[in-house]
């Protein structure tokens, strides 16, 4: 078996929710303690950061890692979903998991597919348990998939929890009211374990997690009221924000982070106070590793996709968020640019995206078209919804079809903006690494 064979196998044998979506989502732990149980809990060989939230958690997860290998440390990180290939899901002080690796766990693991038929997460949560094991990794950073409750991953026992933040999203899989989602989200909070929660706004979601929290003895700390964000200012390759720290005379602080998008106003106070927490663990955490991993970030752990520039002649920037919230965002950080705008943009069908449609800038010219996976919103289908919000484009079969339109179109000091999905970008920059 190669490893192309491999990954045909675990997508055809496992259904992937990437890939073909709600037949994927299989939720409950049984499975996976199963599989856990099977390889002889792996996870607690190394001990682990479990990060949930719906936007934000891969920008901290990444973020957490980058330090703490930094500041000498051998790192595990587990996140999903992956952009041009599924070793980027699973790697250890940057590197992607080894590709003989995949395929000697996948052929070991047919007998457990056939008997237990876990999801393609499930299987791969597990493969990254094993692999950080035999790895030897000092810690490991654990991306939640969705949710947190029943989430695969939620079978560790965590040094910390962090959460992200909450917004309506997966609103099919996880509730329809941010309380409800919260509830899930909340579900990652152990027994004794400390909390960071990024944004908890809402007096019902900061509720939801307090109860939890106190139901668990679990001590928690609001980012927000450590750190207040004060202002940012943009560079040429990321941004330095600057924040209030809590407590009287404090001075302002300044922190250079790689990652450019607005939304990183709340992660990093969120990512900082998770620093914090984790000293008081007993890491050794010093400031440089913290100022070099927040400033190498993509250069550490291979990060993609978060306002990331792509090519500056034409000007084209791209970002993976892909609901109500991220796009928010996004759309204020296109207006702040003070430029015409080319928006190429395309979606997945099981998202909210009328509700998206609603937040994107009509003066831009758009571009609509669809991603190469069984998910996508049919380019015509999605033209068709955005004309009944004002938004004036035309239809093209795929994203090389669309850049080509856009770059023909833009002039110089004009940005060409991709977003909307994670496998849009993922195309695009598979046409971009190509190219190379």
């Amino acid at each position: 078996m190669t490893y192309t064979e491999a990954l045909q196998y675990l997508y055809a044998a496992t259904p992937a929710f990437q890939e073909v979506g709600a037949s994927a989502y299989k939720p409950g732990l049984d499975t996976t303690r199963q599989l856990d149980a099977h390889y002889g809990h792996p996870h607690r060989a190394f001990r682990s950061i479990h990060v949930a939230g719906t936007n934000g958690k891969g920008s901290t997860s990444h973020s957490l890692a980058a330090i703490l290998q930094t500041a000498g440390y051998r790192v595990g990180l587990f996140t999903s979903p992956h952009l041009l290939d599924f070793s980027e899901r699973i790697r250890v002080n940057g590197q992607p998991i080894d590709q003989d690796y995949v395929v000697r766990f996948t052929e070991g693991a047919r007998a457990q597919i056939a008997q237990l038929r876990p999801s393609f997460f499930e299987l791969t949560t597990l493969m990254a348990f094993c692999y950080f094991h035999d790895q030897q990794v000092d810690y490991a950073i654990i991306e939640v998939g969705m949710g947190g409750r029943l989430d695969s991953t939620n079978i560790i026992s965590p040094i910390l929890s962090t959460i992200t933040g909450i917004s309506l999203d997966h609103t099919q899989y996880l509730g329809d009211t941010l309380a409800k989602i919260a509830y899930e989200k909340g579900g990652i909070i152990k027994p004794q374990t400390p909390v960071i929660i990024g944004r908890a706004e809402e007096p019902e979601v900061l509720a939801t997690f307090q109860r939890r929290a106190e139901e668990e003895a679990a001590p928690l700390r609001l980012a927000a009221t450590e750190f207040r964000f004060v202002r940012s200012q943009p560079e040429a390759t990321g941004q330095t924000l600057y924040l209030q720290p809590k407590g009287q005379g404090e001075a302002e602080r300044s922190v250079y982070f790689e990652l450019g998008g607005a939304a990183q106003r709340y992660n990093v106070p969120t990512i900082l106070t998770a620093v914090e927490e984790l000293r008081r663990l007993g890491l050794e955490l010093p400031d440089e590793a913290v100022r070099k991993g927040l400033a190498e970030v993509c250069a550490l752990t291979g990060l993609r996709g978060r306002w990331e520039t792509l090519s500056r002649s034409p000007w084209v920037i791209c970002d993976t968020g892909h609901n109500e919230d991220g796009v928010r965002y996004v759309v204020e950080q296109l207006r702040s640019l003070g430029c015409p705008l080319h928006i190429i943009f395309g979606m997945v069908s099981d998202k909210d995206v009328r509700h998206v449609l609603a937040l994107l800038p009509p003066e831009a010219r758009y571009y609509f078209t669809a991603a190469r996976v069984a998910r996508a919103l049919p380019a015509r289908e999605l033209q068709e919804l955005a004309e009944s919000y004002g938004l004036r484009g035309e239809a093209y079969p795929d994203i090389s079809a669309a850049l080509e339109a856009a770059k023909a179109s833009a002039a110089a000091g004009e940005l060409i903006f991709v977003g909307g999905s994670n496998f849009l970008v993922a195309d695009l920059i598979s046409i971009y690494h190509n190219t190379k």
